[in-house]
């Protein structure tokens, strides 16, 4: 009897990669063997992948991007990306299909869903993508990275969580020291595509905090290329020693040793707040697609762990409000750290290894 075969199926951008990556390695050690479908952009981005992971290139196509003859011609691509999938699962047919987004993850649900085959997807976000809601009434599970996530009657939700690297997992309920009168942290991450406002507000938000609060505070901010020269002089200005990088590659050790994370509400950033327990300032990116960086952010607000300021809401005077009740209230601060790992998810990881096996079970059985 031959090992038990996975077929993963996911789009080309990290929010979608990363968790396939995780189930994949997981399976892996499990010894399953395992198979990414993806496109040719998708491939690019499957280098973290373990080398024993066979990567098949499909043809897909999405409709929500290109003008008149990309759109046009975005039909036929996902047919052929389909007819040529299912040819491929009925010489080599997997125990279990998991699709985790993106365009690129259609020939594989799609064909997975003609043949009858065990399947499920994962969702990152608290509201589904296009893709994942087209099939969402079509699969066994839903497996829903932030809860609640907001789904179509008659699919099946299951909260597994959002993986998280290995160097996040290290750091998971870190102790919290509140905060008080001595060096403070503030971590502010704005993601890759939204940290503009927030390079934009957050220093002067900062620097208008009173006297006794401000000498305390050490910065560390993640400011885009074009905007790092103007806030790292803003805060030597004012006399705030601020960490300004347009990327951290140590972000788990900066957020176990903040006392108060501000951030977009994009689906990594929330998983890693709670996964590691900080208060957190969560201003949700107004262009994500379906607001979802608003239902991202919902679980931790509900839990009290965040606060939720939206982006048409954001300027210095209201930040500065929530900064100084965050930094001058240590027994809620404490509170919102503990009420963030209530939350999260470290083992989310597992949670999705148990849903594959129990539909490569049931298919068995």
């Amino acid at each position: 009897m031959g090992k038990p075969y996975l077929l993963i199926a996911a789009g080309g951008t990290g929010g979608h990669m990363f968790p396939a990556q995780a189930l994949a390695e997981a399976m892996l050690s499990k010894g399953w063997r395992v198979r990414l479908s993806t496109d040719p952009r998708g491939a690019r981005y499957s280098g973290g992948f373990p080398d024993s992971t066979e990567i098949l290139q499909v043809s897909s196509a999405t409709f929500a991007r290109g003008g008149f003859a990309a759109k046009a011609l975005a039909g036929p691509k996902i047919i052929g990306g389909i007819t040529s999938m299912a040819l491929q699962m009925a010489r080599d047919k997997p125990d279990v299909v998991v699709g985790f987004g993106g365009y690129p993850s259609i020939p594989a649900l799609g064909a997975a869903t003609m043949l009858g085959l065990p399947r499920m997807i994962h969702e990152q976000n608290g509201v589904l993508g296009r893709v994942n809601r087209l099939f969402a009434k079509r699969v066994g599970h839903v497996a829903c990275g932030v809860w609640p996530t907001d789904l179509p009657e008659g699919a099946h939700g299951i909260h597994t969580g959002n993986p998280v690297r290995a160097s996040v997992l290290d750091r998971a309920a870190a102790g919290y020291i509140p905060p008080g009168d001595y060096p403070m942290s503030i971590l502010v991450m704005g993601g890759s595509q939204g940290a503009r406002i927030l390079s934009d507000v957050v220093p002067g938000a900062i620097a208008a905090l009173s006297d006794e609060l401000r000498e305390n505070i050490r910065v560390a901010h993640q400011a885009r290329d074009e905007d790092g020269e103007r806030v790292k002089a803003f805060y030597d200005e004012n006399g705030i020693l601020a960490d300004v990088q347009p990327f951290f590659d140590d972000v788990p050790r900066r957020m176990s040793e903040a006392q108060l994370v501000i951030s977009r509400s994009g689906a990594s950033s929330v998983a890693d707040i709670s996964v590691i327990g900080r208060p957190s300032i969560l201003v949700p990116f107004a262009a994500a697609a379906g607001d979802h960086q608003t239902a991202n952010a919902r679980g931790l607000v509900q839990a009290g762990a965040a606060i939720m300021i939206p982006e048409n809401a954001l300027d210095v005077t209201s930040l500065t409000e929530q900064i100084t009740a965050v930094l001058t209230n240590p027994e809620a601060a404490q509170k919102m750290a503990h009420s963030a790992l209530s939350t999260g998810a470290p083992d989310a990881t597992e949670r999705l290894v148990s849903l594959v096996e129990s539909l490569a079970q049931k298919e068995t059985a």
